[in-house]
């Protein structure tokens, strides 16, 4: 799913309403849709709509709620309906083109692209984007047109290289691709895609430990793309390093569990070592991805046989020569089999069938069936030499070589990286999120610990709250059920608030709908009355600076966002904005110092304001008070790394990654071979 799509699209400017209620339900769904509660914002903006439909920014935005939400189709009614009411928009017609192509409407978002470049010719987002989608109607001259507008913009724009010297291995042009990725490497020597391109090159060139030493630094700089372990297998494979290879398909369908050449190709190898069982689970995998594919029954027939279970092996057999009548060596295997569990005639007939054909070749008789069969596969098996052949080769007699892709699967390369934010071309090196009271926590994929505090879980107990609050920094978007429960909460609360004005309980729990429903200011205002009723009530303290701190985000990213607008006079976000935000969690600790959270979420406020020192004094003290804190320890590991100090920034990534946040180990592979 794209996430984030282009910031600058988002923060547009606020709206200047008549009435203030449209304003700020329009700000409070702005503010949903950044922090990424796409289903909330559809709600808020649903509401503008109601209010005042003549407005193009709600529309606008919904459909970029919608896109993010893979509803493509709806997110193109939005945008044509933002478009209708304000067809100066650029964002609207980028947005419409990235639903098209998520439509495979090729043309239609051409149209859009360059509909966008004519009011802001210098994009590269647009440019990018209309590229890809002149590559994907394989219109190469076009999209080389493009790249060649693309370079003039930004020469330094390394996807540009990459993408033109993939048109050139599509015109079959390797010199030229090679230049290409080369130049990509040059101007950016740690993108893992660079890398990867030019082994691609490589393994067509037949220089496979080149390509293997090149694969080797692509998966160095990005551990999780299973495409670059099958591709080092392959190289691998023609090395003759069979384990190797196999333990790369070992990787990639670790990362990639259904991938189906992972799982053919390791059938294929733990065949020739020996493995024979779990080869056969292997080919028993893809024949259930893919129950027609003839070949991997053989396979897997063949394996059965060497297993000693002849009636599985003669039953795959028969499938196969039932799909192909012609295929002599199924009738051969099959009579083997046959007279294994005694079946003589059978074997007898299988035999004469072999003999027959045997006969006819020698008198020159040509059998119209296996004549087909050869002309549908004439030079697919061939071209990189006996080894391999490529997926959608049908010819029967290649049941043994290793898969490739086919080149409209190479191709997909970079189709699907279409661009949003063009500055996330990498896997964005930024410190774990901060601490959150809530009642909603994404599921990980990896087990971390759980976290709990005495005081929160005592609070949990009084049933005072809705729901269960947890202690997270995964918070979850809420469904559209979860809205409409949150909402009707509020009015409840209310009718209590207003009978029980005194009460801080009361006044924090709709706090935390507040801030569930994206609604800061609220949230804010009676978390200031929660303090009011009760000074000593910590977590409200926490909750407040929590709040404050991503409205100060959000302003940050707007106000970047409107530099170059003229006469924005709006206030500057500075240090100073972020006073607020420590003395309450400078509070929090008072009240509670082993409240591990504050020292976290402290930590990381220092860190934003780039105050390296005092961000690893509270990470220090929150890994003392809790010596398993993974967060704590890949965020100091980062400001290490800020500060210069990549041994024990490393270290600390190192037990992270060991405690469960995964992405720790692409860090550390980005900074081992950089000196201090």
């Amino acid at each position: 799913m794209i996430k984030r799509i282009l910031t600058v699209l988002l923060l547009f400017p606020t709206l200047v309403c008549a009435q203030i209620n449209t304003d700020r339900v329009m700000t409070i769904a702005r503010n949903a849709l950044y922090f990424e509660d796409y289903v909330l914002s559809i709600q808020y903006f649903n509401q503008v709509i109601n209010a005042k439909p003549y407005l193009y920014e709600p529309y606008f935005f919904r459909a970029l709620a919608k896109l993010n939400l893979e509803d493509f189709q709806g997110a193109e009614a939005d945008c044509d309906a933002a478009i209708q009411r304000n067809p100066f928009v650029v964002g609207a017609y980028q947005i419409r083109g990235l639903a098209r192509i998520r439509q495979s409407k090729f043309d239609g978002a051409i149209e859009d692209y360059q509909k966008a470049l004519h009011y802001d010719p210098e994009n590269i987002t647009l440019w990018h984007n209309l590229t890809l989608s002149h590559i994907q109607k394989k219109d190469y001259n076009s999209a080389k047109e493009d790249l060649e507008s693309l370079l003039k913009v930004s020469p330094r724009y390394t996807r540009a290289y990459l993408m033109r010297g993939e048109v050139s291995l599509q015109q079959k042009d390797t010199i030229a691709a090679l230049t290409d990725f080369n130049k990509a490497l040059e101007l950016d020597k740690y993108d893992p895609d660079a890398w990867a391109a030019r082994a691609i090159v490589k393994l067509q060139q037949s220089k496979y430990a080149e390509a293997e030493s090149d694969f080797d630094r692509a998966i160095h700089l990005s551990a999780k793309n299973a495409g670059n372990y099958i591709n080092r297998a392959l190289a691998r494979f023609h090395q003759n390093n069979l384990r190797g290879a196999m333990s790369d398909y070992d990787l990639a369908l670790d990362i990639d569990p259904n991938n189906f050449i992972g799982h053919y190709n390791r059938g294929l190898l733990r065949a020739r070592v020996g493995d024979d069982n779990r080869a056969i689970e292997d080919f028993d995998f893809v024949i259930q991805m893919e129950p027609d594919n003839m070949m991997a029954v053989f396979n897997r027939g063949l394996l059965r046989a060497q297993t000693g279970d002849y009636r599985g092996a003669i039953q795959d057999y028969t499938t196969v020569i039932n799909q192909y009548p012609n295929f002599l060596a199924g009738y051969y295997q099959r009579s083997e089999a046959r007279r294994k569990i005694g079946d003589k005639k059978g074997a007898e007939q299988d035999e004469f069938k072999v003999m027959k054909a045997q006969i006819d070749k020698q008198n020159g008789v040509t059998n119209k069936d296996v004549a087909q069969n050869k002309d549908e596969t004439d030079g697919s098996g061939d071209e990189d030499g006996e080894k391999t052949r490529k997926k959608s080769d049908k010819n029967m007699n290649n049941y043994r070589k290793i898969v490739i892709a086919d080149d409209s699967e190479a191709e997909q390369r970079y189709t699907s990286d279409y661009r949003g934010r063009v500055q996330d071309k990498n896997v964005n090196i930024t410190l774990e999120p901060m601490f959150a009271l809530t009642y909603y926590e994404k599921m990980s994929d990896v087990k971390r610990s759980v976290n709990f505090h005495k005081y929160i879980e005592d609070l949990n107990r009084t049933g005072i709250l809705s729901k269960r609050l947890r202690i997270t920094n995964m918070e979850a978007p809420l469904t559209e059920e979860q809205v409409k429960f949150h909402f009707a909460l509020i009015d409840t609360h209310t009718s209590a608030i207003v009978a029980d004005e005194k009460s801080a309980s009361k006044r924090f729990a709709r706090a935390i709908d507040f801030y569930l429903v994206q609604d800061f200011s609220s949230a804010v205002a009676d978390l200031t009355q929660t303090i009011l009723l009760d000074g000593d009530f910590f977590p409200a303290y926490f909750m407040r600076a929590l709040i404050r701190c991503k409205q100060l985000e959000y302003q940050k990213a707007e106000q970047a966002a409107e530099t170059n607008i003229p006469g924005d006079k709006r206030k500057e976000i500075t240090a100073v904005d972020y006073e607020v935000v420590r003395k309450d969690l400078d509070k929090v600790i008072n009240l509670a110092p082993d409240f591990v959270y504050a020292y976290y979420n402290r930590a990381n406020v220092s860190a934003m304001l780039k105050d390296y020192r005092a961000a690893i004094a509270d990470y220090d003290k929150a890994i003392e008070l809790n010596p398993d804190f993974a967060d704590a320890y890949f965020n100091r590991g980062l400001t290490h790394i800020f500060l210069g100090n990549n041994k024990l920034g490393i270290s600390d990534l190192s037990k992270a990654g060991e405690l469960g946040i995964v992405s720790a180990y692409n860090v550390i592979k980005r900074f081992t071979d950089q000196t201090e």
